[in-house]
């Protein structure tokens, strides 16, 4: 006879409930942006939170180009990656990346907070950036998330 009452249930991709987000980045800290987003993207804001699985949701980021740093790190803040060949080391400031790519900044910050495995790499997909006010995920009709409720 059975006589465990209860069961743990364990979420996985099939039962996870996802849902679509859209954040404003316009006027927010890069870092605690970052966080924030990585929170919801892991699914750690969720009360059936599994470590082992995809249980987050999917995050749209608008505005990346309007986000703010405090103090010099602007100019002080660096970039590193490598060719692959001698000498080919190559440093951006967060101001240069600015400029080129103003996505990069916020993808850059959320991808170092996330796993560093395939688990990572799937969550790091669920998250979209954009330049500018214009998405096109208008037809998954995402739901404004306020960050301040995320901890």
């Amino acid at each position: 006879m059975d006589t465990l009452s209860y069961k743990t249930i364990s979420v996985n991709k099939a039962n996870a409930d996802k849902k679509w987000f859209i954040v404003d980045a316009e006027g927010q800290t890069l870092g605690r942006l970052a966080s924030r987003i990585a929170i919801v993207l892991r699914g750690k804001h969720k009360v059936n939170y599994t470590p082992h699985d995809d249980c987050g949701d999917f995050v749209v980021v608008i505005n990346a180009e309007k986000v703010t740093l405090s103090g010099k790190k602007w100019s002080d803040k660096q970039y590193i990656r490598h060719t692959g060949y001698p000498g080919g080391q190559r440093v951006t400031t967060a101001e240069e990346m600015l400029s080129k790519h103003p996505e990069r900044l916020l993808e850059k910050a959320v991808k170092g907070m996330l796993p560093k495995n395939k688990l990572g790499r799937a969550i790091y997909r669920n998250m979209k950036v954009y330049t500018g006010s214009e998405h096109e995920q208008e037809a998954q009709k995402p739901q404004v998330l306020d960050l301040s409720t995320i901890r």
